[in-house]
């Protein structure tokens, strides 16, 4: 009986490693796929409530398409994203760096900037190339798109 127990661990462990390879090869493939086709930085974000709680930062892909910035999370497998943040009428409302505990679950060397597409409030968290690029991305809009950018600190 010893015997059959330790073929029946051994098998459960076997499909358990086998299980959560599957999952890391899928979501390594999923992560190459948002990243093919150019446009896709690493941010994290975190909603912001509307009675100025703050949500949990979660680590994900934002990808430019035209005048949307779609994000989606590293640890998922949906194909639609998280977050949408339309260009048009977005708000930069201020920019700082991470703090105490905070700075911990962030990647090294980000900025975070607060954001406001309409009713929806965010923070982005993202090293200073992709903040350069996504400011960029805002200031690339069409005549007529309203954006308002924060001036530039010294």
């Amino acid at each position: 009986m010893g015997g059959h127990l330790a073929l029946d661990v051994g098998g459960v462990l076997a499909a358990v490693v086998l299980l959560v390879a599957l999952l890391f090869a899928a979501m390594t493939v999923r992560r190459w796929l948002f990243v093919r086709g150019g446009g896709a930085v690493e941010c994290s974000l975190r909603v912001l409530a509307q009675g100025g709680g703050y949500g949990v930062w979660r680590l994900g892909i934002g990808r430019y398409k035209g005048d949307v910035l779609n994000w989606h999370r590293v640890f998922g497998f949906r194909r639609r994203p998280r977050q949408v943040i339309h260009r048009r009428g977005l708000v930069v409302a201020g920019r700082r760096t991470p703090e105490g505990e905070e700075a911990a679950g962030l990647l090294p060397d980000v900025t975070v900037i607060e954001v406001r597409d309409g009713d929806l409030t965010v923070e982005l968290a993202m090293s200073g190339s992709a903040l350069t690029g996504f400011l960029a991305w805002l200031e690339a809009a069409p005549p007529g798109f309203p954006v308002d950018l924060p001036q530039h600190e010294p």
